[in-house]
């Protein structure tokens, strides 16, 4: 995941609907209750987003400082339910390298170190809670990469890529995607008005995995 922050280009969130997936298996796995906690308060905060003006762009600033404030009194419980390891006895064999940590801590550093990438879609409407749709968008790029081994020529990436980009933005505004290839062949293009065209891209906006 780190790798992905390299790129200082474009702000970065971090994946909702993955975190969840985590956090359930360590509730029935590890039957740590701050996992459900967690999850239960990511899901709050998204309906609370649901239940606020797409106009607002983001939850009011008590709001903000009241989940924050939840967020990270859940995480400080993760990490005492999860306590340092004691240290290698005297005479025993020291290994190399950084000590590698159970799955609850690994999930509990990220969401501590960063909690902005997480929480990014409460202060930013525009930001998904989760990036289901982006890789739905780039899933049959990696298909026809498998199926194909790649791509033949760059031109033919370029026009698979606008076949796809037509086919996904007619889906993201409801219209029947037959209609919409017909309408291309006979020259009639769907073509989305400029605020629906807003609304469906903030829709389809990818952030990165977590």
């Amino acid at each position: 995941m780190e790798p992905y922050f390299t790129y200082d280009d474009c702000a970065h969130a971090l994946c909702n609907a993955h975190h969840l997936r985590e956090l359930r298996f360590i509730d029935t796995q590890y039957h740590q209750a701050w996992a459900n906690d967690m999850a239960a308060l990511l899901v709050e905060i998204k309906a609370a987003v649901a239940a606020t003006p797409a106009s607002e762009m983001r939850l009011s600033l008590p709001e903000l400082l009241a989940f924050e404030t939840r967020y990270d009194a859940i995480v400080q419980a993760g990490f005492e339910a999860n306590p340092v390891p004691v240290p290698t006895t005297e005479g025993e064999v020291k290994k190399r390298g950084r000590p590698k940590q159970p799955p609850p801590v690994n999930l509990l550093i990220r969401l501590r170190d960063f909690k902005g990438q997480v929480l990014a879609f409460m202060s930013d409407f525009r930001v998904p809670f989760d990036n289901n749709q982006g890789e739905r968008d780039i899933r049959m790029v990696k298909v026809k990469q498998k199926v194909s081994g790649g791509f033949r020529t760059l031109e033919g990436a370029q026009r698979f890529g606008r076949i796809r980009g037509y086919l996904s933005t007619a889906r993201k505004h409801a219209k029947n995607v037959f209609e919409a290839i017909r309408d291309a062949f006979e020259g009639n293009p769907f073509i989305p008005s400029p605020e629906n065209a807003v609304k469906a891209d903030n829709i389809g906006a990818l952030n990165l995995p977590g």
